[in-house]
């Protein structure tokens, strides 16, 4: 019987402890870690658009209005005559650019803010905010090149791949 009270004096003794060093104050920690606002990565597209697609968003990124439904039935079947979806697509845009309506920034806006301009020229394209690479190589370029227009810049964004997926 005497090892049996021992053993509970063990076992209240240990119990004790226990409770009385988990009772402690929370320490407030804290990270010198700064905000950073994270914007998701979507140069990692996959899907391919569609020919309707294409058209419907290169449209509205120019004109800053919806396609007709007539205009995109018009305009699908001039890709689809053409056959290859590059010149295809090459063409639609020239025919775009030569219009009286388009909705784009002059070229001496351009070259006022180069650094923002490059910035919705991604956001208005790609969806997506520039890399800091992306972002200087086209901030030099266009510095460099005095015969860069906006149209050029429109152009190179609309016809590259990362254009053609979603």
């Amino acid at each position: 019987m005497n090892m049996h009270n021992s053993g509970n004096k063990i076992s209240l003794l240990l119990l004790s402890v226990a409770v009385l060093s988990s009772c402690t104050k929370e320490k407030n920690v804290t990270f010198g870690v700064n905000d950073k606002i994270v914007y998701e990565d979507k140069s990692l597209k996959t899907k391919r658009k569609s020919d309707a697609e294409y058209i419907s968003i290169l449209y509205t990124n120019l004109y800053q209005v919806p396609i007709s439904p007539t205009q995109l039935y018009k305009t699908q079947n001039v890709i689809y005559s053409i056959g290859d979806r590059n010149v295809a697509n090459e063409m639609v845009l020239s025919n775009y650019f030569n219009t009286s309506t388009l909705k784009i920034p002059k070229d001496s806006e351009m070259r006022a803010d180069v650094a923002a301009f490059v910035e919705k020229c991604y956001k208005r394209f790609f969806l997506r905010y520039p890399s800091e690479g992306e972002k200087t190589f086209f901030i030099n370029y266009i510095k460099s090149n005095p015969n860069v227009t906006v149209e050029m810049v429109y152009t190179a964004f609309s016809v590259s791949d990362e254009y053609q997926y979603y």
